[in-house]
């Protein structure tokens, strides 16, 4: 089983990639961990760097479970993911679910700093449906409609992983 998780922040990725993890047995890769440099906030790393890593693991891992909004790597894996989920609860739900979410020290040095991110993580959030951009809704929906093997869309709550 290889499971390929995209859609907004706050959609329930995470929530999500883990639980399949755990049921399953799969490696997860979140890959914001790929994306970003380590200990700092929104600073990215090299393209280049963040390709070559998703590669690895990709070759590394038999059964995974990989979830993200970067439409240009999840492209990379979808060729090999036995299954595409889309995560699309609507905005008002990603927006909630942002202020609910725990911190996350893997990105966040303090629970303060994570806060402090909050209201520009909100603003990029509820501009999904107006960018363009790899990580907008129009990538993710040019990904799930292109993609040829199995998929699912959730727009309410997610399924059973």
């Amino acid at each position: 089983m290889r499971l390929l998780v995209l859609g907004n922040s706050g959609s329930g990725k995470s929530t999500w990639s883990r639980a399949a993890a755990a049921r399953h047995g799969l490696t997860h890769l979140d890959l914001d961990t790929l994306v970003w440099e380590p200990g700092s906030v929104a600073v990215p790393r090299e393209p280049a760097a963040v390709r070559a890593d998703l590669e690895r693991f990709l070759g590394a891992h038999e059964r995974w479970v990989i979830e993200g909004c970067y439409a240009e790597l999840l492209r990379l894996a979808a060729p090999r993911c036995t299954r595409l989920v889309f995560l699309n609860p609507g905005v008002q739900a990603c927006l909630a679910n942002n202020r609910r979410r725990p911190w996350e020290p893997h990105k966040y040095a303090s629970p303060a700093e994570q806060d402090a991110m909050l209201e520009a993580l909100q603003a990029w959030v509820a501009a999904y449906h107006a960018r363009d951009d790899e990580w907008s809704y129009a990538a993710h929906r040019r990904l799930f409609d292109a993609h040829a093997g199995e998929k699912v869309e959730w727009t309410g709550a997610a399924g059973e992983p």
